[in-house]
Protein backbone atom coordinates (compact mmCIF):
# COMPACT_ATOMS: atom_id res chain seq x y z
CA UNK A 1 0.00 0.00 0.00
CA UNK A 2 2.82 2.42 0.82
CA UNK A 3 4.25 1.95 -2.67
CA UNK A 4 0.86 2.44 -4.29
CA UNK A 5 0.16 5.61 -2.28
CA UNK A 6 3.56 6.99 -3.25
CA UNK A 7 2.82 6.20 -6.91
CA UNK A 8 -0.53 8.02 -6.56
CA UNK A 9 1.19 11.05 -5.03
CA UNK A 10 3.71 11.10 -7.87
CA UNK A 11 0.93 10.85 -10.47
CA UNK A 12 -0.93 13.73 -8.85
CA UNK A 13 2.24 15.81 -8.74
CA UNK A 14 2.89 15.20 -12.44
CA UNK A 15 -0.69 16.00 -13.41
CA UNK A 16 -0.85 19.17 -11.35
CA UNK A 17 2.53 20.28 -12.65
CA UNK A 18 1.18 20.61 -16.19
CA UNK A 19 3.92 20.81 -18.78
CA UNK A 20 6.68 21.17 -16.20
CA UNK A 21 8.58 24.01 -14.58
CA UNK A 22 10.14 25.30 -17.80
CA UNK A 23 6.85 25.63 -19.67
CA UNK A 24 5.12 27.09 -16.63
CA UNK A 25 7.88 29.72 -16.45
CA UNK A 26 7.38 30.49 -20.16
CA UNK A 27 3.66 30.92 -19.54
CA UNK A 28 4.35 33.40 -16.75
CA UNK A 29 6.83 35.30 -18.91
CA UNK A 30 4.02 35.90 -21.42
CA UNK A 31 1.97 37.52 -18.66
CA UNK A 32 -0.36 34.51 -18.40
CA UNK A 33 -1.33 32.29 -15.49
CA UNK A 34 -1.51 28.52 -15.79
CA UNK A 35 -4.85 26.71 -16.09
CA UNK A 36 -4.82 25.68 -12.43
CA UNK A 37 -3.81 29.14 -11.22
CA UNK A 38 -6.74 30.61 -13.14
CA UNK A 39 -9.17 28.14 -11.59
CA UNK A 40 -7.78 28.93 -8.17
CA UNK A 41 -8.46 32.64 -8.72
CA UNK A 42 -11.96 32.01 -10.03
CA UNK A 43 -13.34 29.43 -7.61
CA UNK A 44 -14.09 29.48 -3.90
CA UNK A 45 -11.12 28.10 -1.96
CA UNK A 46 -11.14 24.32 -1.72
CA UNK A 47 -14.28 23.89 -3.82
CA UNK A 48 -12.76 22.45 -7.02
CA UNK A 49 -13.58 18.83 -7.86
CA UNK A 50 -11.43 17.71 -10.78
CA UNK A 51 -12.81 15.28 -13.35
CA UNK A 52 -10.72 13.20 -15.73
CA UNK A 53 -7.50 14.17 -13.99
CA UNK A 54 -5.61 11.11 -15.27
CA UNK A 55 -7.06 10.99 -18.77
CA UNK A 56 -4.45 10.34 -21.46
CA UNK A 57 -4.36 9.25 -25.08
CA UNK A 58 -1.55 6.68 -24.89
CA UNK A 59 -3.01 3.88 -22.78
CA UNK A 60 0.30 2.03 -22.83
CA UNK A 61 1.72 4.64 -20.45
CA UNK A 62 -1.31 4.62 -18.14
CA UNK A 63 0.55 2.94 -15.28
CA UNK A 64 3.88 4.74 -15.66
CA UNK A 65 5.24 8.07 -14.49
CA UNK A 66 6.52 8.90 -17.97
CA UNK A 67 3.45 10.75 -19.20
CA UNK A 68 3.74 12.79 -22.37
CA UNK A 69 0.69 15.05 -22.03
CA UNK A 70 -0.58 15.15 -18.42
CA UNK A 71 -4.32 15.71 -18.35
CA UNK A 72 -4.34 15.96 -22.16
CA UNK A 73 -3.90 19.74 -21.99
CA UNK A 74 -7.14 20.66 -20.22
CA UNK A 75 -8.22 20.81 -16.59
CA UNK A 76 -11.95 20.15 -16.10
CA UNK A 77 -14.36 19.84 -13.21
CA UNK A 78 -16.82 21.50 -10.88
CA UNK A 79 -16.56 24.13 -8.15
CA UNK A 80 -18.37 27.04 -6.59
CA UNK A 81 -18.24 30.80 -7.08
CA UNK A 82 -19.68 32.74 -4.14
CA UNK A 83 -21.22 29.47 -3.02
CA UNK A 84 -22.98 28.72 -6.32
CA UNK A 85 -22.04 25.64 -8.36
CA UNK A 86 -20.42 26.02 -11.78
CA UNK A 87 -18.87 23.55 -14.21
CA UNK A 88 -15.77 24.62 -16.04
CA UNK A 89 -12.69 23.74 -18.00
CA UNK A 90 -9.37 25.50 -18.47
CA UNK A 91 -7.09 24.71 -21.37
CA UNK A 92 -3.47 24.24 -20.29
CA UNK A 93 -1.11 25.87 -22.77
CA UNK A 94 1.88 24.35 -20.97
CA UNK A 95 0.79 20.86 -22.14
CA UNK A 96 1.07 20.44 -25.92
CA UNK A 97 0.13 24.09 -26.35
CA UNK A 98 -3.35 23.33 -25.00
CA UNK A 99 -4.08 21.69 -28.36
CA UNK A 100 -7.39 19.89 -28.75
CA UNK A 101 -7.40 16.17 -29.44
CA UNK A 102 -9.94 13.42 -28.91
CA UNK A 103 -9.38 12.97 -25.16
CA UNK A 104 -9.11 16.74 -24.59
CA UNK A 105 -12.49 17.25 -26.32
CA UNK A 106 -14.08 14.37 -24.37
CA UNK A 107 -13.21 16.07 -21.07
CA UNK A 108 -14.81 19.31 -22.25
CA UNK A 109 -17.90 17.48 -23.50
CA UNK A 110 -18.28 15.75 -20.18
CA UNK A 111 -18.44 18.99 -18.16
CA UNK A 112 -20.81 20.48 -20.74
CA UNK A 113 -23.12 17.50 -20.27
CA UNK A 114 -22.87 17.72 -16.50
CA UNK A 115 -23.60 21.45 -16.55
CA UNK A 116 -26.71 20.87 -18.66
CA UNK A 117 -27.91 17.90 -16.63
CA UNK A 118 -27.35 19.59 -13.27
CA UNK A 119 -28.52 23.06 -14.24
CA UNK A 120 -25.35 25.02 -13.53
CA UNK A 121 -23.41 27.62 -15.57
CA UNK A 122 -20.55 26.49 -17.81
CA UNK A 123 -17.31 28.50 -17.99
CA UNK A 124 -14.58 27.73 -20.52
CA UNK A 125 -11.11 29.28 -20.13
CA UNK A 126 -9.55 29.16 -23.61
CA UNK A 127 -5.79 29.14 -24.19
CA UNK A 128 -4.95 26.77 -27.02
CA UNK A 129 -2.84 26.40 -30.11
CA UNK A 130 -5.81 24.82 -31.93
CA UNK A 131 -6.43 21.30 -33.17
CA UNK A 132 -3.86 18.60 -32.41
CA UNK A 133 -2.72 17.98 -35.98
CA UNK A 134 -1.27 14.55 -35.19
CA UNK A 135 -4.76 13.25 -34.34
CA UNK A 136 -6.24 14.32 -37.68
CA UNK A 137 -9.97 13.85 -38.07
CA UNK A 138 -10.33 12.74 -34.44
CA UNK A 139 -9.54 16.31 -33.38
CA UNK A 140 -12.07 17.69 -35.86
CA UNK A 141 -14.71 15.32 -34.52
CA UNK A 142 -13.89 16.59 -31.04
CA UNK A 143 -14.63 20.18 -32.10
CA UNK A 144 -17.94 19.10 -33.60
CA UNK A 145 -18.96 17.33 -30.40
CA UNK A 146 -18.29 20.49 -28.40
CA UNK A 147 -20.20 22.72 -30.84
CA UNK A 148 -23.19 20.36 -30.68
CA UNK A 149 -23.32 20.59 -26.90
CA UNK A 150 -22.86 24.37 -26.91
CA UNK A 151 -25.95 24.47 -29.10
CA UNK A 152 -28.26 22.02 -27.34
CA UNK A 153 -27.53 23.56 -23.92
CA UNK A 154 -27.99 27.11 -25.25
CA UNK A 155 -30.84 28.65 -23.28
CA UNK A 156 -30.62 25.84 -20.71
CA UNK A 157 -27.62 27.05 -18.70
CA UNK A 158 -25.55 30.24 -19.08
CA UNK A 159 -22.38 29.55 -21.06
CA UNK A 160 -19.37 31.84 -20.70
CA UNK A 161 -16.17 31.75 -22.77
CA UNK A 162 -12.97 33.43 -21.62
CA UNK A 163 -10.18 34.08 -24.12
CA UNK A 164 -6.92 34.24 -22.17
CA UNK A 165 -4.57 33.13 -24.93
CA UNK A 166 -4.75 32.11 -28.59
CA UNK A 167 -8.03 30.75 -29.96
CA UNK A 168 -7.78 30.10 -33.70
CA UNK A 169 -9.34 28.18 -36.55
CA UNK A 170 -12.26 25.92 -35.70
CA UNK A 171 -11.73 26.56 -31.97
CA UNK A 172 -13.31 30.03 -32.26
CA UNK A 173 -16.76 28.64 -32.95
CA UNK A 174 -17.31 27.26 -29.47
CA UNK A 175 -16.95 30.73 -27.89
CA UNK A 176 -19.09 32.17 -30.68
CA UNK A 177 -21.89 29.75 -29.74
CA UNK A 178 -21.83 30.68 -26.05
CA UNK A 179 -23.70 33.52 -24.36
CA UNK A 180 -20.82 35.79 -23.38
CA UNK A 181 -17.19 36.13 -24.46
CA UNK A 182 -14.56 37.77 -22.25
CA UNK A 183 -11.17 38.71 -23.69
CA UNK A 184 -7.95 39.70 -21.94
CA UNK A 185 -6.01 42.53 -23.56
CA UNK A 186 -2.68 41.70 -25.22
CA UNK A 187 -2.81 37.97 -24.41
CA UNK A 188 -6.19 36.84 -25.74
CA UNK A 189 -6.83 36.71 -29.49
CA UNK A 190 -9.30 35.01 -31.84
CA UNK A 191 -9.31 34.53 -35.60
CA UNK A 192 -10.32 31.97 -38.20
CA UNK A 193 -7.09 32.39 -40.17
CA UNK A 194 -3.97 33.91 -38.64
CA UNK A 195 -1.78 36.75 -39.90
CA UNK A 196 0.59 34.42 -41.78
CA UNK A 197 -2.19 32.78 -43.77
CA UNK A 198 -3.77 36.13 -44.56
CA UNK A 199 -0.40 37.45 -45.74
CA UNK A 200 0.08 34.43 -48.01
CA UNK A 201 -3.42 34.50 -49.49
CA UNK A 202 -4.32 38.19 -49.71
CA UNK A 203 -1.01 39.96 -49.26
CA UNK A 204 -2.35 41.93 -46.27
CA UNK A 205 -0.01 42.47 -43.33
CA UNK A 206 -1.61 42.54 -39.89
CA UNK A 207 -0.53 41.64 -36.37
CA UNK A 208 -2.34 39.08 -34.22
CA UNK A 209 -3.52 41.84 -31.89
CA UNK A 210 -4.84 44.01 -34.73
CA UNK A 211 -6.50 41.06 -36.40
CA UNK A 212 -8.16 39.41 -33.44
CA UNK A 213 -7.18 41.05 -30.17
CA UNK A 214 -9.46 42.09 -27.33
CA UNK A 215 -9.90 45.67 -28.58
CA UNK A 216 -10.75 44.50 -32.12
CA UNK A 217 -13.43 42.05 -31.02
CA UNK A 218 -14.90 44.37 -28.38
CA UNK A 219 -15.10 47.45 -30.60
CA UNK A 220 -15.13 46.41 -34.27
CA UNK A 221 -16.44 42.89 -34.78
CA UNK A 222 -18.68 42.59 -31.72
CA UNK A 223 -17.54 38.98 -31.20
CA UNK A 224 -16.53 39.72 -27.59
CA UNK A 225 -18.81 41.20 -24.94
CA UNK A 226 -16.32 42.14 -22.22
CA UNK A 227 -12.80 43.60 -22.27
CA UNK A 228 -10.32 43.01 -19.45
CA UNK A 229 -6.96 44.63 -18.87
CA UNK A 230 -5.60 41.62 -16.97
CA UNK A 231 -6.55 38.10 -15.97
CA UNK A 232 -7.38 39.32 -12.47
CA UNK A 233 -9.69 41.99 -13.92
CA UNK A 234 -11.29 39.36 -16.13
CA UNK A 235 -11.99 37.02 -13.20
CA UNK A 236 -13.57 39.89 -11.27
CA UNK A 237 -15.88 40.68 -14.20
CA UNK A 238 -16.92 37.03 -14.58
CA UNK A 239 -17.94 36.89 -10.91
CA UNK A 240 -19.89 40.13 -11.26
CA UNK A 241 -21.76 38.82 -14.31
CA UNK A 242 -22.68 35.55 -12.60
CA UNK A 243 -24.15 37.47 -9.67
CA UNK A 244 -26.95 38.70 -11.98
CA UNK A 245 -27.74 35.35 -13.59
CA UNK A 246 -29.81 32.34 -12.55
CA UNK A 247 -28.08 28.98 -12.65
CA UNK A 248 -30.40 27.69 -15.38
CA UNK A 249 -33.55 28.41 -17.36
CA UNK A 250 -35.86 26.99 -14.67
CA UNK A 251 -34.43 29.03 -11.79
CA UNK A 252 -35.02 32.65 -10.89
CA UNK A 253 -32.12 35.09 -10.70
CA UNK A 254 -30.75 35.65 -7.17
CA UNK A 255 -32.55 38.46 -5.36
CA UNK A 256 -30.79 40.88 -3.03
CA UNK A 257 -31.81 43.64 -0.65
CA UNK A 258 -32.86 46.83 -2.50
CA UNK A 259 -30.42 49.74 -2.36
CA UNK A 260 -31.17 53.32 -3.21
CA UNK A 261 -29.20 54.84 -6.12
CA UNK A 262 -26.05 56.68 -5.12
CA UNK A 263 -26.98 59.50 -7.52
CA UNK A 264 -29.90 61.85 -6.96
CA UNK A 265 -33.23 61.30 -8.73
CA UNK A 266 -33.78 65.07 -8.70
CA UNK A 267 -31.23 65.36 -11.50
CA UNK A 268 -33.46 63.29 -13.81
CA UNK A 269 -35.51 66.43 -14.41
CA UNK A 270 -32.60 68.25 -16.06
CA UNK A 271 -30.63 65.46 -17.81
CA UNK A 272 -32.61 65.67 -21.07
CA UNK A 273 -31.73 68.96 -22.82
CA UNK A 274 -34.44 71.46 -23.71
CA UNK A 275 -33.36 71.28 -27.34
CA UNK A 276 -34.81 68.07 -28.85
CA UNK A 277 -31.74 67.64 -31.05
CA UNK A 278 -29.12 67.97 -28.32
CA UNK A 279 -27.33 64.84 -27.12
CA UNK A 280 -27.01 63.47 -23.59
CA UNK A 281 -25.66 60.27 -22.04
CA UNK A 282 -28.52 57.84 -21.33
CA UNK A 283 -26.33 56.06 -18.78
CA UNK A 284 -26.79 59.08 -16.53
CA UNK A 285 -30.48 58.17 -16.39
CA UNK A 286 -29.81 54.47 -15.82
CA UNK A 287 -27.45 55.18 -12.90
CA UNK A 288 -30.11 57.30 -11.17
CA UNK A 289 -32.72 54.57 -11.38
CA UNK A 290 -30.94 51.27 -10.58
CA UNK A 291 -29.86 49.93 -7.20
CA UNK A 292 -26.67 51.48 -5.90
CA UNK A 293 -26.18 53.26 -9.24
CA UNK A 294 -24.44 50.06 -10.38
CA UNK A 295 -24.78 48.98 -14.00
CA UNK A 296 -22.81 46.21 -15.73
CA UNK A 297 -22.74 47.20 -19.36
CA UNK A 298 -22.47 44.47 -22.00
CA UNK A 299 -20.83 45.15 -25.38
CA UNK A 300 -19.82 48.59 -24.11
CA UNK A 301 -17.36 49.17 -26.97
CA UNK A 302 -19.54 47.87 -29.81
CA UNK A 303 -22.51 49.59 -31.51
CA UNK A 304 -22.42 52.39 -28.98
CA UNK A 305 -25.64 53.97 -30.27
CA UNK A 306 -27.34 51.37 -28.07
CA UNK A 307 -26.66 50.53 -24.42
CA UNK A 308 -27.45 47.11 -22.93
CA UNK A 309 -26.52 45.59 -19.61
CA UNK A 310 -27.49 44.24 -16.22
CA UNK A 311 -28.63 46.06 -13.11
CA UNK A 312 -30.76 45.48 -10.03
CA UNK A 313 -34.01 47.33 -9.56
CA UNK A 314 -35.54 46.86 -6.13
CA UNK A 315 -33.10 43.98 -5.57
CA UNK A 316 -34.23 42.18 -8.74
CA UNK A 317 -31.65 41.45 -11.51
CA UNK A 318 -32.94 43.08 -14.70
CA UNK A 319 -31.84 43.50 -18.29
CA UNK A 320 -31.68 47.16 -19.35
CA UNK A 321 -31.78 48.32 -22.97
CA UNK A 322 -31.53 51.95 -24.06
CA UNK A 323 -30.90 54.11 -27.10
CA UNK A 324 -27.79 56.28 -26.70
CA UNK A 325 -28.30 59.84 -28.06
CA UNK A 326 -24.55 60.53 -27.70
CA UNK A 327 -23.78 58.26 -30.67
CA UNK A 328 -25.55 58.60 -34.04
CA UNK A 329 -28.36 60.39 -32.17
CA UNK A 330 -29.42 56.97 -30.84
CA UNK A 331 -30.55 55.72 -34.26
CA UNK A 332 -30.91 52.00 -34.78
CA UNK A 333 -28.58 50.46 -37.36
CA UNK A 334 -27.27 47.04 -38.35
CA UNK A 335 -24.92 46.50 -35.42
CA UNK A 336 -27.11 48.00 -32.71
CA UNK A 337 -30.02 45.87 -33.94
CA UNK A 338 -27.94 42.70 -33.54
CA UNK A 339 -26.71 43.86 -30.15
CA UNK A 340 -30.17 44.60 -28.77
CA UNK A 341 -31.84 41.51 -30.22
CA UNK A 342 -29.25 39.10 -28.85
CA UNK A 343 -29.35 40.67 -25.40
CA UNK A 344 -33.16 40.58 -25.29
CA UNK A 345 -33.16 36.91 -26.26
CA UNK A 346 -30.58 36.04 -23.58
CA UNK A 347 -32.65 37.74 -20.87
CA UNK A 348 -35.78 35.96 -22.09
CA UNK A 349 -33.95 32.60 -21.97
CA UNK A 350 -33.09 33.08 -18.32
CA UNK A 351 -36.16 34.78 -16.85
CA UNK A 352 -34.66 38.26 -16.50
CA UNK A 353 -37.23 41.06 -16.87
CA UNK A 354 -36.57 43.75 -19.47
CA UNK A 355 -36.58 47.51 -19.02
CA UNK A 356 -36.27 49.55 -22.22
CA UNK A 357 -35.47 53.28 -22.25
CA UNK A 358 -36.50 54.81 -25.56
CA UNK A 359 -35.06 57.86 -27.29
CA UNK A 360 -34.85 56.91 -30.95
CA UNK A 361 -35.28 59.15 -34.01
CA UNK A 362 -35.46 56.19 -36.42
CA UNK A 363 -33.32 53.72 -38.31
CA UNK A 364 -30.02 55.10 -39.59
CA UNK A 365 -30.44 56.14 -43.25
CA UNK A 366 -27.82 55.48 -45.90
CA UNK A 367 -26.88 53.34 -48.88
CA UNK A 368 -24.36 51.35 -46.83
CA UNK A 369 -27.01 50.45 -44.28
CA UNK A 370 -29.57 49.44 -46.89
CA UNK A 371 -27.10 47.34 -48.85
CA UNK A 372 -25.84 45.81 -45.61
CA UNK A 373 -29.32 44.52 -44.84
CA UNK A 374 -30.62 46.93 -42.18
CA UNK A 375 -34.13 45.65 -42.97
CA UNK A 376 -33.13 42.10 -42.08
CA UNK A 377 -31.09 43.12 -39.05
CA UNK A 378 -33.69 45.59 -37.83
CA UNK A 379 -36.31 42.86 -37.96
CA UNK A 380 -34.30 40.93 -35.37
CA UNK A 381 -35.30 43.46 -32.70
CA UNK A 382 -38.96 43.12 -33.63
CA UNK A 383 -38.65 39.34 -33.45
CA UNK A 384 -36.74 39.29 -30.15
CA UNK A 385 -39.14 41.56 -28.27
CA UNK A 386 -42.22 39.86 -29.74
CA UNK A 387 -40.85 36.45 -28.81
CA UNK A 388 -40.00 37.42 -25.22
CA UNK A 389 -42.37 36.26 -22.48
CA UNK A 390 -40.59 37.77 -19.47
CA UNK A 391 -41.96 40.96 -17.85
CA UNK A 392 -41.30 43.92 -20.16
CA UNK A 393 -41.46 47.61 -19.25
CA UNK A 394 -40.81 50.47 -21.68
CA UNK A 395 -40.22 54.13 -20.84
CA UNK A 396 -40.21 56.71 -23.63
CA UNK A 397 -37.81 59.44 -22.57
CA UNK A 398 -37.88 61.71 -25.62
CA UNK A 399 -38.04 60.72 -29.29
CA UNK A 400 -39.96 57.66 -30.46
CA UNK A 401 -40.44 57.98 -34.20
CA UNK A 402 -41.67 55.65 -36.90
CA UNK A 403 -40.71 52.00 -37.13
CA UNK A 404 -37.99 52.50 -34.52
CA UNK A 405 -40.69 53.41 -31.97
CA UNK A 406 -42.37 50.10 -32.67
CA UNK A 407 -39.09 48.18 -32.53
CA UNK A 408 -38.09 49.52 -29.11
CA UNK A 409 -40.68 47.38 -27.33
CA UNK A 410 -43.86 49.30 -27.95
CA UNK A 411 -47.13 48.01 -26.53
CA UNK A 412 -47.96 46.49 -29.92
CA UNK A 413 -44.88 44.21 -29.64
CA UNK A 414 -45.96 42.95 -26.23
CA UNK A 415 -44.62 45.38 -23.63
CA UNK A 416 -46.57 44.80 -20.42
CA UNK A 417 -46.22 48.33 -19.07
CA UNK A 418 -45.57 51.41 -21.21
CA UNK A 419 -44.60 54.65 -19.50
CA UNK A 420 -43.54 58.04 -20.83
CA UNK A 421 -41.87 61.15 -19.52
CA UNK A 422 -43.55 64.49 -20.31
CA UNK A 423 -40.69 65.10 -22.77
CA UNK A 424 -41.78 62.13 -24.92
CA UNK A 425 -42.59 62.63 -28.60
CA UNK A 426 -44.35 59.74 -30.35
CA UNK A 427 -44.99 60.17 -34.05
CA UNK A 428 -44.72 58.59 -37.48
CA UNK A 429 -41.66 60.72 -38.15
CA UNK A 430 -39.75 63.65 -36.68
CA UNK A 431 -41.58 67.00 -36.64
CA UNK A 432 -39.12 68.69 -39.01
CA UNK A 433 -39.48 65.99 -41.65
CA UNK A 434 -43.25 65.84 -41.24
CA UNK A 435 -43.64 69.59 -41.67
CA UNK A 436 -41.48 69.57 -44.79
CA UNK A 437 -43.87 67.03 -46.33
CA UNK A 438 -47.24 68.16 -45.00
CA UNK A 439 -46.67 71.89 -45.25
CA UNK A 440 -44.41 72.06 -48.29
CA UNK A 441 -46.58 74.45 -50.29
CA UNK A 442 -47.26 76.65 -47.30
CA UNK A 443 -43.54 76.96 -46.64
CA UNK A 444 -42.78 77.74 -50.28
CA UNK A 445 -45.34 80.56 -50.22
CA UNK A 446 -44.16 82.01 -46.91
CA UNK A 447 -42.27 85.29 -46.81
CA UNK A 448 -40.27 84.00 -43.86
CA UNK A 449 -39.83 80.22 -44.41
CA UNK A 450 -37.58 79.65 -41.38
CA UNK A 451 -39.97 81.27 -38.93
CA UNK A 452 -42.91 79.54 -40.57
CA UNK A 453 -41.14 76.17 -40.33
CA UNK A 454 -40.34 76.77 -36.65
CA UNK A 455 -43.97 77.66 -35.86
CA UNK A 456 -45.32 74.66 -37.77
CA UNK A 457 -42.89 72.29 -36.05
CA UNK A 458 -44.09 73.51 -32.65
CA UNK A 459 -47.70 73.07 -33.74
CA UNK A 460 -46.96 69.56 -34.98
CA UNK A 461 -45.32 68.63 -31.68
CA UNK A 462 -48.29 69.89 -29.70
CA UNK A 463 -50.96 68.41 -31.96
CA UNK A 464 -49.51 65.11 -33.14
CA UNK A 465 -46.45 64.07 -31.10
CA UNK A 466 -47.22 64.67 -27.42
CA UNK A 467 -47.42 61.57 -25.19
CA UNK A 468 -51.00 62.18 -24.13
CA UNK A 469 -52.25 61.28 -27.60
CA UNK A 470 -50.78 57.76 -27.29
CA UNK A 471 -51.99 57.64 -23.67
CA UNK A 472 -55.52 58.50 -24.80
CA UNK A 473 -55.46 55.44 -27.06
CA UNK A 474 -54.18 53.23 -24.22
CA UNK A 475 -50.76 52.68 -25.78
CA UNK A 476 -49.07 54.57 -22.93
CA UNK A 477 -50.19 53.48 -19.47
CA UNK A 478 -48.90 56.49 -17.57
CA UNK A 479 -47.06 59.75 -18.16
CA UNK A 480 -44.79 60.10 -15.14
CA UNK A 481 -42.57 62.66 -13.46
CA UNK A 482 -38.97 61.57 -14.25
CA UNK A 483 -38.26 61.51 -10.52
CA UNK A 484 -40.90 58.77 -10.17
CA UNK A 485 -39.12 56.46 -12.61
CA UNK A 486 -37.47 54.15 -10.09
CA UNK A 487 -40.64 53.76 -8.02
CA UNK A 488 -42.67 53.08 -11.17
CA UNK A 489 -40.21 50.38 -12.27
CA UNK A 490 -40.13 48.69 -8.86
CA UNK A 491 -43.94 48.63 -8.68
CA UNK A 492 -44.20 47.47 -12.29
CA UNK A 493 -41.73 44.61 -11.84
CA UNK A 494 -43.55 43.55 -8.67
CA UNK A 495 -46.88 43.66 -10.52
CA UNK A 496 -45.49 41.45 -13.29
CA UNK A 497 -43.36 39.02 -11.26
CA UNK A 498 -45.80 36.11 -11.68
CA UNK A 499 -46.36 36.66 -15.40
CA UNK A 500 -47.03 33.47 -17.36
CA UNK A 501 -47.80 33.45 -21.07
CA UNK A 502 -48.82 30.64 -23.37
CA UNK A 503 -47.78 30.76 -27.02
CA UNK A 504 -48.83 28.58 -30.00
CA UNK A 505 -47.02 25.25 -30.05
CA UNK A 506 -44.16 25.03 -32.54
CA UNK A 507 -40.79 23.44 -32.96
CA UNK A 508 -39.07 26.84 -33.03
CA UNK A 509 -39.43 30.14 -34.81
CA UNK A 510 -37.30 31.37 -37.70
CA UNK A 511 -35.61 34.59 -36.62
CA UNK A 512 -34.44 36.69 -39.62
CA UNK A 513 -30.74 35.91 -39.26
Amino acid sequence: MEDKLQHLADRRRLTQGGGGEKRVAEQHEKGKQTARERLEMLLDQGSFIELGAFVQTNLGDAGSLDIKNPGEGVVAGCGTIDGRRVYLYAQDFTVAGGSLGEAHAAKICRVLDLAGQNGAPLIGLNDSGGARIQEGVSALDGFGSIFYRNTIYSGVVPQISVIMGPCAGGAVYSPALTDFVFMVNQTGNMFITGPQVIKAVTGESVSSEELGGAATHNQTSGVAHFYAQSEEDCIRQIKELLSFLPSNNLDEAPLSSPREPALSAEELVTIIPESPNKAYDVREIILRVVDGSEFMEVHSGFAQNAVVGFARIGGRPTGVIANQPLVKAGCLDINSSDKIARFVRFCDCFNLPLVTLVDVPGYLPGVEQEWGGVIRHGAKILYAYSEATVPQISIILRKAYGGAYIAMNSSSLGADLCLAWPTAEIAVMGPEGAVNIINRRELEASENPEQARFDLVQQYRAKYANPYIAAARGWIDQVIDPRETRAALIHGLKMLETKREQRPQRKHGNIPL
